[in-house]
């Protein structure tokens, strides 16, 4: 036996394994044990601990790059709003030049429109009067033709100093009318 012995010492000896461990000290089955309680370790760390804090840390820049997303969206349709909003102000603008320009056109077309009512009514009224004159002086200068024939027949009547009759007055009227109508 105890050949066997040495030839299991020699023969670990001339394992270099054991020759190493045997030099730095090292304990084999301790690192092992050491090795697989690290393995155990790290897969419940890696399981349990490192895969939700990356899964949260994933989720997060998710919804980071989400928000920058949506503020980049927001900052476009602001943009797009505030063009859309001057170009409204620029045609309300506009519409309220043509509605004031419109409004005065209007203005001054009643205006015109009004003048030339007062001067068709001013001329109506001034033919009128002209009519009216006219007529008063047709009337004045007939009655002043009648009250004439009735004094030079009166003085005709009082030179001559006789009475004359209806028709012969009516005569001489007739004819000192024609006479004033001719001078």
């Amino acid at each position: 036996m105890s050949h066997h012995l040495l030839a299991l010492a020699v023969a670990e000896e001339s394992n270099p394994v054991t020759r190493i461990t045997q030099e730095f000290g090292i304990n084999l089955p301790g690192i092992l044990a050491q090795m697989l309680s690290f393995a155990i370790v790290a897969f419940v760390l890696w399981r349990f601990a490192f895969k939700p804090v990356l899964a949260t840390l994933d989720e997060r820049q998710k919804k980071i790059a989400s928000g920058l997303g949506y503020a980049e969206e927001m900052k476009a349709k602001l943009e797009a709003s505030q063009l859309e909003i001057a170009a409204q102000v620029r045609e309300a603008q506009v519409k309220g030049q043509q509605i004031i320009a419109d409004a005065q056109k209007a203005s001054k077309e009643f205006s015109d429109r009004q003048q030339k009512d007062a001067a068709e009514r001013a001329n109506g009224i001034i033919t009128k009067a002209q009519a009216a004159i006219e007529l008063e002086k047709t009337k004045m200068l007939a009655e002043a033709r009648t009250e004439i024939s009735r004094l030079v027949v009166a003085t005709a009547e009082r030179v001559l100093a006789r009475e004359m009759s209806e028709h012969d007055r009516a005569r001489y009227n007739e004819a000192a009318a024609r006479e004033i109508t001719n001078v």
